[in-house]
């Protein structure tokens, strides 16, 4: 059997980020959900509309929107009936859902698969009443919010459930919908959020008690931590903190009366008070943190008042982002006590579940990495700070040390052996990790192998016979060290007679860009010169990607911006992630893309529009691109954008990208040369038109002045500004351009100003 059809009962934001899901995979899927009163399907309707936030759009293209059919369950529940997986993801009542069972048991077919998105009732209680041939084919899907987004699957089989379903449905899940399915044992809260809400839950308490304010707890339970930088009050805003209270509390209903959760679940008042106030987060926007005319403000835990939110610099955490999270159990202030406090309860509590959840700790890492972004897992953690280390101070607190944490002393939970990442079981026995075939983490890879050359901001290694770059500095920011690794895995690759070379990370994103803090110290310093030493080496490195006479591959993930996109501009193949963000912001802080990526623009609007001799319209187009400071959510945009060329590829789940990087490496069919000749350009005409249409924006109100100062320069770069039409420009004549605009618009106090705020407050000036 296999998944053609699917059906999506209940419209929510769990039942339609499912459905947008399934139709991002190109999979014909029916939303249905009860029928409203004057519009039959308003509630489906409702539904995708939510795929449709330009903000978090829930469908990678506006081609996969076609894949999904509005219902309702009264009039269209008959196309149920060849559905060959049928999703329930209504409202969390037993009854609802029992009801429910009945009808599709009525209609479906005998071997569609049914599943629930619950989180809170065991299977046991969902199918009770239901014969043991609904049972067989029953199971719990549990995605995370948003479903697109989020990598996390739970995959929970019944007593009865057939282990062929199970094996379909993670098939399907992993290959097709990009998820990373982690089994789970019919367990209250599963895995993700029995950790996971018990580790906000920990961090909000301590906040309090200790009395941070907001910016320094989600300062510290952050970045710092290996968690998204929301922190916990900004998750708390995120989510929504009428909901995330629903969520404690159905923990608190389902979890036994000894778990140490219920420690960590107390209501807060000032919570209570603001949510029958409507402050609830950023759907009603205000919460913890709110945006106001004068800028971001922050909630006085005290007051109850918000006051201004300046960007929080915390040497502490700074520390701890750059070198490990040690730092913050090694200071004693009270940011330290804070993170004391949460890694050893969450760390813990986490060990404690062992074996309840599961015998060795891979699951709940995974579910935390992937469910809640976590860089590291739990266990991971505990491996990180050391494990007798962390015995010892649980000790010296008088806390109790859980048995598979005291199992693990003198060693750890994961180790390398013959080659092969194991994870250790309760009882003291190990095992090699097992992923499915064609699935590769290089952050578990690497921990099997040594960097044939390395420094601060890139490695470089070995991986059987291909040379593989990672960048590996804060938000990977590329600098001087960064290019050096590249040009130099180059260089190896070319002497040693590698198979090609393959640049690609694990981590949440590729690369944001050039490393800014890098750009101030040169105009601190004055030294021009050098900033365009670094200019002319990183745009030589690139070159070097696109002229090489061997397999080049960029396997990006998260985002690749600015100049991490320009390297990914350069790779005669791209498999990226479909979720990966691309563009080229630099104009935001008021300089132009100066690795080639103007020229590159450029080039492939020509590609794209088929120009011939008048390459007018593909000018108008890279300096459109470029000036907005365009960015693609997915790469089936970026394609029609021109970011991405015919042959790059797209992967839905990105386990698989290097694997398929791997792949695309030895079939060199696949790499697309790059054709770049010298263009007759539009010169003065053009020129004057792009710097009018500027001049008249900023009248208007569209623009500041300063971006007329840097769109004139994009301007001059992709027209040759005030030239005769014809002029004839080589590659080599672009890259010059872009090093001459970049230099002399961060010559400008404007250019400054903006790189200082960027780098002060966390976003450019406008000016």
């Amino acid at each position: 059997m296999s998944i053609k059809k699917v059906a999506v009962i209940g419209a929510g934001t769990m039942g339609a980020g499912i459905a947008g899901q399934v139709a991002n995979a190109g999979i014909e899927v029916w939303l249905l959900d009860l029928p409203g009163d004057d519009n039959v399907n308003a509630l489906a309707e409702r539904g995708l509309e939510r795929l449709r936030d330009p903000n978090q759009p829930g469908l990678i293209s506006k081609q996969a929107e076609d894949f999904i059919h509005l219902g309702n369950t009264r009039d269209d529940f008959d196309q149920l009936a060849d559905c060959d997986w049928i999703a329930e993801a209504v409202v969390e009542r037993l009854d609802i859902k029992q009801d429910l069972y009945q009808r599709l048991d009525a209609v479906c077919k005998a071997d569609a698969i049914i599943t629930s998105n619950t989180s809170t009732i065991p299977i046991r209680l969902l199918v009770e009443d239901m014969p043991l041939s609904f049972r067989q084919r029953f199971a719990i899907t549990h995605f995370f919010n948003p479903v697109r987004f989020m990598r996390l699957l739970e995959l929970v089989r019944g007593g009865d459930t057939d282990p062929a379903v199970i094996a379909l449905l993670a098939d399907f899940c992993e290959q097709q919908l990009g998820k990373g399915v982690v089994p789970c044992l019919d367990t209250p809260g599963f895995l993700g959020n029995r950790v996971g809400v018990f580790a906000i839950q920990c961090a909000l308490h301590a906040a309090f008690d200790l009395g941070l304010t907001p910016l320094e707890a989600d300062a510290i339970f952050g970045r710092p931590m290996g968690i998204p930088k929301t922190g916990v009050f900004g998750l708390y805003d995120l989510i929504g903190i009428d909901l995330m209270s629903d969520v404690v509390q159905s923990l608190v209903n389902i979890l036994p009366a000894s778990d140490a959760f219920h420690a960590e679940a107390a209501k807060i008042p000032l919570m209570t008070q603001m949510i029958a106030n409507g402050q609830t987060g950023n759907k009603q926007g205000q919460g913890f943190y709110r945006d106001a005319e004068s800028g971001r403000e922050v909630l006085h835990l005290e007051s109850a008042q918000y006051q201004d939110a300046p960007r929080l610099n915390l040497p502490l955490a700074d520390r701890a982002e750059r070198l490990g999270v040690g730092q913050l159990l090694d200071d004693d202030s009270l940011h330290g006590q804070f993170a004391w406090r949460i890694l050893s309860r969450t760390l813990s509590y986490a060990a404690s579940l062992i074996p309840e959840v599961g015998e060795d700790p891979l699951g709940i890492d995974d579910a935390m990495k992937l469910g809640y972004n976590w860089i590291k897992g739990p266990f991971e953690l505990i491996d990180e700070i050391g494990v007798d280390y962390f015995i010892g101070r649980l000790e010296a607190d008088a806390m109790p040390v859980p048995q598979f944490l005291a199992e693990a002393a003198g060693s750890s939970f994961y180790r390398v052996s013959d080659g092969s990442l194991q994870a250790r079981q309760f009882g003291g026995s190990w095992h090699s990790i097992q992923r499915p075939e064609g699935v590769i983490r290089f952050s578990e890879k690497r921990q099997t192998m040594l960097p044939i050359n390395s420094n601060a901001s890139a490695s470089c290694y070995d991986l059987d016979g291909i040379a593989l770059v990672e960048f590996h500095s804060k938000a990977n920011a590329l600098d001087a060290d960064s290019m050096q690794i590249l040009a130099d895995a180059l260089d190896q690759v070319e002497s040693d007679g590698m198979r090609g070379l393959i640049v690609h990370n694990d981590a949440q994103h590729f690369s944001c860009g050039v490393n800014l803090q890098a750009v101030r110290n040169f105009f601190r310093r004055e030294d021009m010169d050098g900033l365009d030493r670094f200019l002319k080496d990183f745009q030589e490195t690139v070159q070097r990607m696109e002229n090489a006479n061997f397999p080049v591959v960029a396997a990006p993930v998260g985002m690749s911006i600015g100049g991490g996109f320009e390297v990914v501009l350069h790779a005669k193949q791209v498999v990226c992630h479909a979720n990966s963000v691309t563009g080229l912001v630099e104009s935001l802080v008021g300089v132009v893309p100066g690795g080639g990526g103007c020229k590159e623009t450029l080039y492939r609007w020509i590609e794209l529009l088929q120009c011939g001799d008048d390459i007018s319209e593909a000018c108008w187009k890279a300096f459109m691109n470029l000036g907005y400071g365009k960015t693609a959510s997915s790469p089936i945009i970026a394609k029609k954008q021109a970011m991405l060329r015919a042959n790059d590829r797209v992967v839905i789940n990105r386990d698989r990208i290097l694997g398929e990087a791997i792949k695309a490496i030895d079939d060199p069919a696949g790499q697309l040369a790059f054709d770049r000749p010298a263009l007759a350009l539009p010169g003065r005409p053009v020129f004057e038109e792009m710097v009018k249409w500027l001049e008249e924006s900023c009248a208007r109100g569209m623009f500041m002045p300063h971006d007329v100062n840097v769109g004139t320069e994009m301007a001059r770069i992709v027209t040759g500004g005030d030239v005769e039409p014809g002029t004839v420009c080589s590659e080599q004549n672009f890259y010059d351009a872009e090093r001459r605009s970049f230099l002399d618009l961060v010559a400008t106090a404007a250019t400054r100003e903006r790189i200082n705020s960027m780098l002060d407050a966390g976003s450019p000036v406008r000016n």
